[in-house]
């Protein structure tokens, strides 16, 4: 599966909590454009998570569509991944779509593709973008060696990609789910 170009976005379940973060870089070919938007946020009135890689215009339509999904099947994160995947493989618009999603709640976390994936990573991490190969390998060194919590594994993961990868930017969002949230 080809990566994005020009984003890192990562995710980390540890704990009953789950963490999800972005760089902030905006490039159009080799010009940074931005350095500082917003590729993470809170879905479904704060209960789930959603990061994307890609053309932005794109991510925001599956944003959308997701959202509306989560309302439909009750919150069931799984169901409406599978169910926008399903819309997103086959709709004649929404195919030529350019993006990838990572979406998580307390219990799952979950790559979407265009290609009509959903996949549920082993181990609680997943990224997606240019950078996500040295922020995933990051975070599951951080994780076996360390006791952090998983928004401080997806900081410091997410500073090593920046170090690394070109497309990525030090300027770091990290949006975060815990325990707490149960009730």
């Amino acid at each position: 599966m080809e990566q994005m170009k020009g984003t890192t976005v990562l995710a980390v379940h540890r704990g009953g909590k789950v963490a999800m973060g972005g760089d902030g870089q905006v490039t159009l070919g080799n010009t940074v454009i931005k350095a500082g938007a917003t590729k993470v946020r809170h879905l479904h009135g704060g209960r789930i998570l959603a990061g994307f890689a890609g053309s932005t215009a794109d991510a925001i339509t599956l944003f959308e569509r997701f959202d509306k999904k989560l309302d439909t099947f009750g919150g069931n994160l799984t169901r409406a991944a599978v169910e926008l995947s399903k819309e997103w493989r086959t709709d004649k618009y929404l195919r030529r779509l350019e993006a990838m999603l990572l979406v998580a709640d307390r219990e799952k976390l979950l790559m979407l593709t265009g290609n009509g994936d959903v996949l549920e990573p082993e181990g609680g991490i997943s990224g997606v973008g240019s950078g996500a190969g040295f922020a995933v390998a990051a975070a599951r060194a951080l994780l076996d060696a360390t006791d952090l919590e998983p928004g401080e594994v997806v900081r410091r993961a997410l500073g090593v990609a920046a170090e690394i990868c070109i497309y990525t930017n030090g300027q770091i969002e990290v949006l975060e789910l815990g325990e707490e949230e149960s009730t």
